[in-house]
């Protein structure tokens, strides 16, 4: 992060933040290996079939979106650290839990279904 003349701010906070978006990444990965297990599942008389495909899709895609929400988020709390703002709210957290609930209730349906 480029010096924008903020103070230093304590270094335990600045690695919470660190662990944080880890923690973010490491979701994000593994969404996407989800997206890439639903993907690699075999075609033949599977209860995802029909779904299967859409659903990686979904899961790469919400994997990229919480990989760049969760820089900019790492990014806009060390900023407001350091110039003693209050810090950001979480725009990451609705998209993801929307997303991973619109997956979930969509693989339990098609289990169900199929």
């Amino acid at each position: 992060m480029a010096d924008d003349g903020g103070r230093e701010p304590d270094y335990r906070f600045t690695l919470a933040n660190e662990r944080t978006f880890l923690a973010w990444m490491r979701t994000s990965l593994a969404l996407l290996a989800g997206g890439i297990a639903l993907r690699a599942l075999s075609r033949a008389a599977h209860p995802l079939a029909g779904v299967r495909d859409p659903l990686a899709l979904v899961a790469v895609l919400l994997s990229m979106a919480l990989a760049v929400a969760s820089y900019d988020r790492w990014r806009r709390i060390e900023e407001a650290m350091r110039h003693d703002r209050p810090l950001p709210h979480p725009v990451a957290v609705p998209l993801l839990a929307t997303g991973v609930t619109i997956l979930a209730i969509t693989v339990a349906l098609a289990l169900v279904v199929g």
